[in-house]
């Protein structure tokens, strides 16, 4: 059948999963499928570094080999059918990068999920065999007009907070991260400058090489994110991130952490930790962070025992250690509420670095942590990057140890038991509550940055009970194993 015969019947099949998926249908389709897949049609892109996708395209139900760097490009897009699989090239360092004014609709279901992930065969799978996905919008940041993290050429930022950048749901991005220089890689997932237009549900990022998400600026909502087993932070916000985030788990692998320290939660303002608006100010609720300590009773926080394990892709990355649940410095009035942190060596750090006043934010209330159940932390709090101890500093400089951090004593103050042990939580093995779990019947909505945007669930943390079924069928905790 010939490539454009083809599209045209795919078209008719999708029209109402566009519907359904996205509110709309893109202006241009049926466009031939040629002009973007090569190699008999298994291929997406020609493995360039600026293969550009400048029209509308649908790609059938199938599974391809991305090779190069893909850009959709402003005013096109490209439609991926659920149950596609997208194997990201080694060699040309694959990523996919949505631009400003481009659109990718990924709308998967939870019996067919739309998979992201690494094109070397089972069981040599590595964190960083390929490069990303990215989607950049023209929502507001605080710095005007950026390049986005990770190499691309790609520009993000504008004043239409509301830009639609398509849709991301019921997907999976595996092994992603290529350290394309020095310290510089693509997340798993990157958000620039995305607007609240955007849908993004269901996504898990596993054995990221950097990040698994990460935000600069932007007020994309998300529900139902999972980062599992990623080699730096689990969930990064920067430059005026503005939105929503609700029902999320994070799981470390006690082998892996980043030389520049890896924590559950980032947040800055900006890099230089000035006051610039707008101020990032996203709101997280119902989530669930496990640490890395108590999973293995030998660990230990240092490089004897960070080693990677077997799943050191010996690419260049650097190895490091693990830092804290919560890391909020330069000037960040992110949020959390309703949510559970488990077995980090730091529990909360609020840093006052670089002429910031991130602990003030703190205490007006601009910044908050609350409703928030803390468990198994080596120690509370720190008051400074890269410190393990819990000593006082009000300006990042050195802690004096015989006065208990703020982070503690902000933490002590919001929490009715600042740190308790694993066990009473009545946690399962998937670390869902049990049956007397004190995170049942725990959460509160009632606070002001709460009101709008949340499901008003009665339960702390990312599950409702041992039976919450929103993992179901589309994820994937063993994709080193997983025959595509």
């Amino acid at each position: 059948m010939k490539a454009i015969e083809r599209t045209l019947i795919v078209l008719v099949a999708t029209t109402s999963l566009l519907v359904a998926g996205c509110g709309k249908v893109t202006e241009k389709q049926g466009t031939d499928l040629s002009d973007i897949l090569f190699e008999n049609g298994t291929q997406l892109g020609n493995g360039d570094a600026e293969f550009e996708i400048k029209d509308s395209y649908i790609l059938p139900e199938g599974t391809y080999t991305m090779k190069g760097w893909i850009y959709i490009c402003d005013g096109a897009s490209l439609t991926i059918e659920p149950g596609t699989v997208i194997k990201g090239d080694k060699a040309t360092k694959a990523a996919l990068i949505v631009e400003r004014g481009g659109k990718l609709y990924a709308q998967g279901t939870a019996s067919e999920p739309i998979v992201f992930t690494s094109a070397q065969p089972a069981g040599s799978r590595r964190p960083g065999d390929w490069g990303g996905l990215i989607m950049c919008g023209k929502a507001r940041n605080n710095q005007t007009e950026m390049i986005i993290e990770g190499g691309p050429r790609s520009k993000h930022g504008g004043d239409d907070d509301a830009d639609d950048s398509g849709v991301l749901s019921y997907v999976r991005v595996e092994f992603a991260g290529y350290p394309f220089a020095t310290d510089q890689e693509i997340n798993g997932v990157t958000f620039g400058s995305v607007g609240s237009g955007t849908k993004v549900d269901h996504v898990q990022v596993s054995y990221s090489n950097d990040d698994s998400y990460e935000w600069f600026g932007g007020d994309v909502d998300c529900k139902y994110l999972i980062a599992y087993r990623g080699w730096d932070d689990d969930f990064d916000t920067d430059d005026g991130y503005s939105g929503k985030v609700q029902f999320g788990l994070s799981i470390r692998d006690p082998k892996i952490a980043d030389q520049s320290v890896s924590n559950g939660f980032e947040s800055d303002n900006c890099a230089d930790g000035t006051e610039v608006a707008p101020v990032t100010s996203c709101v997280f609720s119902n989530m669930t962070l496990v640490g890395p300590v108590g999973q293995d009773s030998g660990f230990e926080n240092n490089s004897e025992y960070i080693d990677g394990g077997d799943l050191n892709p010996q690419n260049g990355s650097k190895l490091g250690q693990f830092q804290a649940a919560f890391h909020i410095r330069r000037n960040s009035n992110m949020c959390c509420f309703n949510s559970v942190v488990i077995g980090f060596p730091v529990g909360i750090i609020i840093e006052n670095d670089k002429g910031s006043a991130t602990q003030e934010a703190a205490t007006d209330g601009s910044l908050e942590i609350s409703n928030v159940f803390m468990a198994g932390m080596t120690i509370i709090g720190s008051d400074k990057n890269k410190s393990f101890v819990d000593g006082y500093t009000d300006d990042s400089g050195t802690p004096d140890e015989n006065v208990e951090s703020f982070s503690a004593r902000y933490f002590k103050s919001v929490a009715s038991d600042s740190c308790i042990a694993v066990s009473d939580l009545k946690l399962n093995s998937a670390y869902a509550p049990m049956t007397g779990s004190p995170l049942i019947g725990a959460a509160s909505f009632t606070d002001s940055k709460l009101s709008s945007g949340f499901d008003k669930v009665s339960y702390a943390g990312a599950f409702a009970s041992e039976s919450d079924g929103w993992m179901s069928g589309w994820t994937d905790f063993d994709p080193q194993n997983t025959v595509y």
